[in-house]
């Protein structure tokens, strides 16, 4: 039988490694706190299907949307980051929405939200986090871990009842296949959640899988900028291009770019995350895919 915690740690001798907490710190400074409508939040929240009056974990909460969300609906919420331009963010999304903050965790009330500046890799237990101490554990697109098994273990001990996470499946924000595949350059699809699905399963819990298919609107100040952003798609993506390989895969993706490139008629306006849309944009959108995944906390041991 497959250990998937094993052929996890294999994986990770191939994959990139996650991005530190620098990048994020510099991704938050651009972020615009305007509201805006979130389709992806609203349906994760819906899939979470928190009770009334819950009270909720959100690990890797970024600018808070659905920190937000859950205290506007009532729940007391502990939301971590490891960048603090992030949980700065959230501060000021906190605000304009009028969602006070906690004292301490341990005095979160219904409502509330109580930051903290924590990572997966932390020992919760020195954030005065401890086993069972809400009803709902979520990580919403934030498991970029070398320990999966570890963070998984993590969420079910903090839950009373039960656990929510998003995955990657098949294609992510960084990487499209259909980009890839029009360019000629092979790409394997990027299927984390199937580790974590097995971990699961493998350690006695009954996980459950759906998905969430967000749309992504890419914009662009000029050619060169979405050149350099599909550049790295793929030297994300198709790794294993050789040297020789990669001047083609370049003049093969010129030449997409020029046939896919338009005029964006929503330039200078918010998108959905508050950036300022650029003046070109593709021809058509995205979809980035993502796998719902719950499980009950207690259902089995990891």
């Amino acid at each position: 039988m497959l250990d998937f915690d094993t052929a996890w740690q294999h994986l990770q001798l191939t994959t990139k490694a996650p991005d530190d907490c620098r990048r994020w710190n510099k991704k938050a400074a651009r972020y615009d706190s305007r509201d805006a409508k979130n389709l992806y939040a609203e349906e994760f929240l819906r899939l979470a299907a928190l009770k009334n009056d819950e009270s909720a974990f959100d690990m890797g909460c970024g600018t808070g949307p659905l920190a937000c969300a859950m205290a506007e609906a009532g729940h007391p919420v502990i939301a971590a980051d490891f960048s603090e331009g992030m949980l700065a963010k959230m501060d000021q999304n906190m605000a304009l929405r009028g969602v006070p903050r906690a004292a301490s965790v341990e005095s979160v009330k219904a409502g509330q939200i109580f930051p903290m500046h924590m990572s997966w890799e932390d020992d919760w237990r020195h954030f005065d986090l401890h086993e069972n101490m809400v009803d709902v554990a979520i990580a919403s697109r934030s498991i970029a871990v070398a320990d999966l098994r570890g963070a998984l273990r993590k969420l079910s001990g903090i839950a009373r009842r039960r656990c929510c996470i998003t995955m990657t499946s098949g294609a992510s924000p960084r990487v499209d296949l259909r980009v890839l595949a029009d360019i000629g350059v092979p790409a394997s699809p990027n299927r984390d959640y199937i580790y974590a699905f097995g971990m699961l399963a493998q350690a006695g819990f009954e996980p459950e899988v759906r998905f969430i298919h967000s749309a992504r609107k890419d914009t662009f100040v000029n050619y060169d900028d979405a050149l350099a952003d599909f550049t790295q798609m793929i030297e994300i993506g198709a790794p294993g291009l050789s040297p020789d390989e990669m001047p083609s895969a370049h003049d093969r993706l010129r030449a997409w770019l020029e046939q896919h490139l338009v005029d964006n008629p929503e330039a200078g306006q918010p998108d959905k995350k508050g950036f300022e849309q650029g003046p070109l944009t593709l021809d058509f959108q995205r979809i980035v895919p993502w796998a719902f995944i719950s499980w009950d906390a207690k259902g089995g041991q990891l």
